[in-house]
């Protein structure tokens, strides 16, 4: 089995930029454990350099600040004052590491016709199998920093239940460039029937280009204090201590939140109408490229968007976290229009497990239960969603045929 995936001239081959990965991995795994420490800290991610949070001791940087094995270096303890060093520094950078190795030998090293790991991928990807990852580049550092990105959220929502905006900007703004990149580089073998996400044509195009052009024109409105942030005055109904408070104008905050959402609606009605005037024809790869990503942002973020404002509505009570509707858009700009469709209705059933699973720990070791936001829901269904590809590809195209499906037109 082995040696049908990996015959021994195809790991030599791959053996060196695989290793590559994996450190580069680790090493995005270290300053994901400073974004973890610092960002809900309002510290700065750059300076001061990394340093013992108990002494303040800088860490030196070949031995003790080195991925993974600076842990065992210093044996779980600082030098200086011998504070013991959480375990859970080594653990993400190992965790990391292996993601992006993994996703390197699935993409890359396992052979197509290896039964479920090498459907994982999609053809976009296999038809560049023997030529080069350097060929593909962009869009995989698109997807490992989706998922480092979905590590450090998953922590920080966990502990804080907050998403810092400044993560899935991150991560939008790396698909945007990432595709924009990718659509530069030579199609292999000149085949524009493969794309690794669902390209639009020029209508597709001019909606999404007017939905973010709507977005990027809020966001503009509230910088320059035209419009008001939703939930101002949240931490007032906070008690000292409390994460989460109760919060008694939920509905009258959503009228603030859908005026920040007019220019985005606006841009999205005024691209529809002007999709019927452009040419039936082809747009440049680079155009289907950019509209695509930015599609599955507004796809993913009107999702949960939605949900939360009819939700709140509804009930009074603020349905869904705004960080969620920012989470499940990142995600969407990196992996397309329809994965975020999936993902929305995965995301339930893992927080159903989850509840089944921490109510029952909770009552073996009569302790309080565990509560944990919706945010690492989202993350994990995308995680299930990736390992589990060909099973949901299987069942859009034999149930879901209105689906976007990936290909440049």
């Amino acid at each position: 089995m082995l040696a049908q995936m990996f015959p021994t001239w195809w790991v030599y081959q791959h053996l060196p930029i695989a290793l590559f990965v994996f450190a580069f991995g680790a090493c995005v795994g270290s300053f994901i454990n400073v974004v973890i420490y610092r960002l809900p800290r309002g510290m700065s991610l750059t300076t001061p350099p990394s340093r013992c949070p108990t002494c303040g001791a800088k860490l030196r940087f070949f031995s003790e600040n080195l991925p993974i094995l600076g842990w065992f270096i210093l044996r779980g303890k600082c030098r200086s004052c011998r504070a013991p060093i959480s375990p859970q520094y080594m653990v993400v950078e190992v965790v990391m590491a292996i993601a992006f190795m993994a996703m390197y030998v699935i993409l890359y090293m396992v052979h197509p016709d290896t039964t479920w790991i090498g459907a994982i991928g999609g053809d976009w990807w296999y038809s560049y199998h023997g030529v080069a990852f350097f060929r593909t580049w962009p869009v995989f550092i698109a997807v490992a920093f989706l998922l480092a990105g979905l590590l450090a959220m998953t922590v920080i929502d966990a502990r804080t239940f907050t998403i810092p905006i400044q993560i899935p900007v991150f991560i939008t703004a790396t698909a945007f460039i990432a595709y924009f990149i990718q659509a530069l580089l030579p199609l292999h073998g000149g085949n524009p029937s493969l794309w690794p996400i669902p390209a639009t044509d020029w209508a597709w195009f001019a909606i999404a280009a007017g939905g973010m052009l709507g977005v990027v024109i809020g966001v503009i409105l509230l910088r320059i204090g035209t419009l008001s942030y939703s939930f101002a005055d949240y931490e007032e109904y906070l008690e000292e201590d409390q994460v989460l408070g109760d919060y008694p104008h939920a509905r009258r905050e959503m009228w603030v939140e859908l005026t920040f959402l007019l220019p985005c609606i606006l841009g999205i009605i005024l691209g529809w109408v002007l999709g019927f005037t452009l040419p039936p024809v082809s747009p440049p790869v680079v155009v289907q490229a950019l509209g695509g990503s930015m599609l599955g942002y507004l796809v993913g973020g009107g999702l949960i968007w939605a949900i939360r404002i009819l939700g709140t509505f509804a009930f009074g009570r603020e349905a869904m976290g705004l960080g969620d509707v920012h989470l499940l858009a990142a995600i969407g700009a990196v992996l397309g229009a329809a994965d975020p469709v999936w993902i929305f209705f995965i995301a339930p059933f893992t927080g159903l497990i989850w509840h089944i699973t921490a109510s029952g720990v909770s009552s073996l070791l009569r302790s309080p239960r565990r509560e944990l936001p919706y945010g690492p829901h989202l993350a994990m269904a995308t995680v299930i969603l990736i390992v589990f590809r060909p099973f949901f590809e299987q069942i859009e195209s034999t149930y879901l045929p209105w689906l976007p499906s990936a290909g440049l037109h």
